[in-house]
């Protein structure tokens, strides 16, 4: 059922997206910098391509900009996580340590009585 819903998610989204593209097909120029800017500095970087494209690549950027803003906001929480699996396991190796060290007599002469109670 859930595979069916991202199927019927993903044509939903591919037909808007090829309606946006068909809608949106004229060409555009993208420059780096302003025209006057260009004339200032010497520099002139300029692309003609349809405003379709100029619109789902600054989608993408959005979500990539997006992304790694959350990836270091998050950091904290990932390096908490690890400081807490690691005080885990640590206190996993102590009580198993401990189980077994608790089946060891810890004095010479608990050993000789239980030793005696063991042949007794």
């Amino acid at each position: 059922m859930l595979r069916l819903f991202r199927i019927l998610f993903l044509t939903l989204l591919a037909i808007c997206l090829i309606a946006v593209a068909s809608a949106n097909r004229q060409m555009i120029t993208l420059r780096a910098l302003p025209q006057e800017m260009d004339q200032f500095l010497g520099l002139s970087w300029s692309v003609e391509v349809p405003l379709f494209i100029a619109i789902f690549a600054g989608i993408v950027a959005g979500l990539g900009i997006g992304l790694v803003w959350e990836w270091f906001r998050e950091a904290k929480h990932r390096a908490a996580a690890a400081e807490n699996r690691r005080k885990a396991r640590q206190l996993e190796r102590e009580v198993e340590r401990l189980k077994t060290d608790k089946n060891t007599p810890e004095d010479e002469i608990l050993a000789i009585l239980d030793g005696k109670k063991a042949g007794a």
